[in-house]
């Protein structure tokens, strides 16, 4: 299973917010590439960056730092926040990123999300926001009526392999995540999953890794030292 730290960044820092508020955001470092480097030096092998930003503009605000990232990163990265046209999806893997992560427009926009996984294949992926069961969108602030086991069979249907899967209940809330949904996604989909919300412990990453999952998200349990990633590398390697 694939560890991934997140990188979130607002206005060119690194920062973590509580179930997406930016009302409550904590800077944990003026500079992402020194972050980056931190969790490459203690051993990730994928980077997770969410450009927080990038809902605001179809510019890439933090351009700088993540351009600044994949240059001096020897591992891949995938990246999301705002990505709702394919002129940005160009832009980000011109500048090297190795994956980009789609949100709301995968939802708002089929027949643009069916041209890019053709065009695009593995080098796109899904993200999908959800509360009791149904699709979160623009930033959390809406909840709608799509089923999201209902939406990640479409995903797999049109060719979409990866997708990252966060309860937003449980996103930032150090709880453990919903094993219940990912357990339900294995059992209907093919798809590879990345679990992303909750993940507080090595003990949360263990029961993800023996229920095959591609991958987990590991954010504010790094940053707040309730986990160290070389424990949970070497605890994994082991199982």
């Amino acid at each position: 299973m694939i560890i991934f730290p997140a990188i979130d960044i607002n206005e060119n820092k690194c920062v973590r917010l509580s179930q997406g508020d930016f009302n409550k955001v904590n800077v944990y470092s003026n500079s992402p590439l020194d972050m980056a480097k931190t969790w490459r030096n203690k051993g990730a092998e994928f980077l997770h960056i969410v450009d927080l930003d990038g809902a605001k503009s179809e510019d890439i605000i933090n351009k700088e730092s993540i351009e600044t990232i994949v240059k001096n990163i020897d591992i891949p990265i995938q990246i999301g926040g705002g990505i709702r046209s394919k002129e940005k999806i160009k832009n980000l893997l011109d500048l090297g990123v190795n994956r980009v992560i789609l949100g709301t427009m995968a939802i708002e926009n089929k027949e643009l999300l069916e041209e890019l996984a053709k065009e695009y294949k593995n080098k796109v992926i899904v993200s999908i926001d959800a509360k009791n069961g149904k699709v979160a969108l623009r930033g959390w602030k809406v909840v709608s009526e799509i089923d999201s086991i209902d939406l990640c069979k479409y995903l797999e249907s049109i060719g979409i392999h990866t997708i990252v899967y966060t309860d937003i209940s449980k996103d930032g809330m150090l709880e453990g995540p919903n094993f219940d949904i990912y357990k339900e996604l294995m059992e209907k989909t093919s798809l590879n999953i990345i679990a992303s919300g909750g993940v507080s412990s090595v003990e949360d990453l263990k029961k993800l890794q023996e229920m095959n999952m591609y991958g987990a998200i590991i954010g504010k349990a790094l940053y707040d030292n309730r986990i160290s990633l070389e424990e949970v590398l070497e605890c994994l390697r082991e199982e």
